[in-house]
């Protein structure tokens, strides 16, 4: 069935913090009781995106949702971008909340921050749900970048943000119409939501630099990638119409344990275009004994 969601807010008794990391300060909404679940979003989104799964996890679990640097309500550093260096400010995050070992449940650029973080410390990830993007330099990543569909990975540069400024909500509904099984689906509340975000000062060029960093990801992850698979339970979500089965695929390339899963009628933006599913698919893993 086809439907839209409005965004929603995070469930009352969620505690918003501001917590101060090497080089950057990172926005982190917490809340709940028990044993700890990290989400990380990407591009196009910011942590608001996972309020509605953080509704239901929050009865059994301990919920952390940050704004990776330079996005959402982080701060803006004009350096940082690489996903390594953005997975140790989730440990420096998880380590300020006294956090030792977490769930992981990331979408988009949020899955490259996960992959770096699972790679470098390891016995801190429990389990990991890694939702419809690729991992830079990792499977096909050759035969993803000559995508025409992903051009925005090489769109960047000061001509670039002029063009931009000014014009993010313009921008940002390509990649929702686009990128998207039912652009209905992102209402316009939610548009100008994010729109309103990602017009904020440095908001954009932080952006483009996630992208720009993606050639020393590639680098990056290939080095981690050859000092073994991950072993930790993997859930590998793709959308049926984006990454779809091949999700599952490319994890393989870097973990051991991985299952697979499809988001049936639905694009890249599976937590508005299909957000019970989705939740379900993440709930139910997660809450695997």
């Amino acid at each position: 069935m086809k439907r839209s969601y409005a965004i929603r807010s995070f469930p009352k008794n969620f505690r918003v913090q501001k917590i101060k990391i090497d080089g950057a300060t990172i926005h982190v909404r917490a809340g709940g009781i028990g044993p700890a679940v990290v989400m990380l979003h990407g591009f196009g989104d910011t942590g608001d995106m996972w309020a509605p799964v953080a509704a239901v996890l929050i009865h059994n679990h301990t919920v952390v949702v940050p704004d990776l640097r330079g996005m959402g309500l982080s701060s803006h550093p004009q350096g940082g971008y690489e996903k390594k260096t953005q997975a140790r400010d989730i440990a420096q995050v998880m380590d300020k909340l006294n956090i030792d070992k977490a769930d992981f449940v990331t979408h988009d650029i949020g899955n490259m921050v996960g992959y770096a973080f699972a790679a470098q410390f390891p016995a801190r990830v429990t389990r990991w749900v890694v939702i419809d993007a690729p991992l830079p330099g990792i499977g096909p990543w050759d035969d993803i970048l000559r995508s025409p569909a992903l051009w925005h990975f090489n769109f960047r540069g000061p001509d670039a943000e002029r063009l931009v400024k000014g014009r993010e909500r313009i921008y940002l509904d390509r990649f929702w119409n686009e990128l998207s099984a039912n652009p209905k689906a992102i209402d316009e509340a939610t548009r100008r939501h994010y729109a309103k975000l990602y017009a904020r000062p440095g908001a954009m060029h932080s952006a483009f630099n996630q992208f720009a960093a993606f050639t020393q990801d590639a680098i990056d992850n290939k080095a981690l990638a050859a000092n073994g698979k991950l072993t930790m339970p993997v859930l590998a979500l793709g959308a049926d119409h984006s990454f779809g089965a091949q999700m599952a695929d490319d994890v393989r390339f870097v973990a051991t344990n991985v299952t697979g899963g499809i988001i049936t009628d639905s694009g890249h933006w599976v937590m508005e275009e299909q957000r019970e599913q989705t939740t379900a698919a993440i709930v139910k893993f997660i809450d695997i004994k």
